[in-house]
């Protein structure tokens, strides 16, 4: 198959099977012999590993934005990439550690543990969610059309959507572990 005439179809089929396995460790259906188990002082670690890639994300992420904005592809294509690579990295111990630890409890004052970290959490979630797909249909355009081609194309459309939602997204991550491991 031919990606650059199926791009929608190939992103459909990326994000389906990337969302199943998303949810198959979020919600622990991956059988834990399957993986292996890290020391526990490594998967204790993650979350402060992760909080640090979703800062920079988020810094990539702003930097992307302000190139393109500024007409510098390359380094528009750089920053991106850079962001879809954190993000991998981000997902991929992120779900690791819940696959083997299960979900991080949070217990905080009664207003921030029963109204506040669901409201953000769930918005976090759902972003996180909703991003899967637009990223990898931006990134598969990217990746099969020129540079002069992608005006043509969504891509300008769907990456600045995808980038303002990413951005919430990695923010709010980066407010639920201020939440889940420093303020409460």
């Amino acid at each position: 198959m031919n990606v650059r005439e199926h791009v929608p179809a190939v992103s459909g089929i990326l994000s389906v099977a990337a969302l199943a396995l998303v949810f198959a460790a979020a919600l622990q259906v991956i059988p834990q012999a399957l993986l292996p188990r890290a020391p526990d002082a490594v998967l204790h670690a993650i979350p402060h590993v992760n909080a640090v890639v979703s800062a920079t994300a988020v810094g990539a992420i702003v930097v992307g934005w302000r190139a393109i904005r500024r007409g510098d592809v390359a380094r528009h294509r750089a920053a991106m990439l850079a962001t879809t690579a954190l993000f991998a990295l981000f997902l991929v111990a992120y779900l690791y550690r819940v696959a083997i630890l299960g979900p991080s409890e949070f217990s905080g004052p009664p207003l921030v543990e029963g109204v506040i970290y669901p409201a953000v959490l769930g918005i976090h979630i759902v972003l996180a969610v909703v991003c899967v797909p637009l990223v990898i249909y931006v990134l598969l355009l990217a990746l099969t059309h020129s540079v002069a081609e992608l005006p043509g194309t969504r891509h300008p459309t769907v990456g600045r959507v995808a980038a303002a939602l990413w951005l919430v997204s990695f923010t709010l991550g980066v407010v639920v572990y201020l939440m889940l491991y420093v303020l409460f």
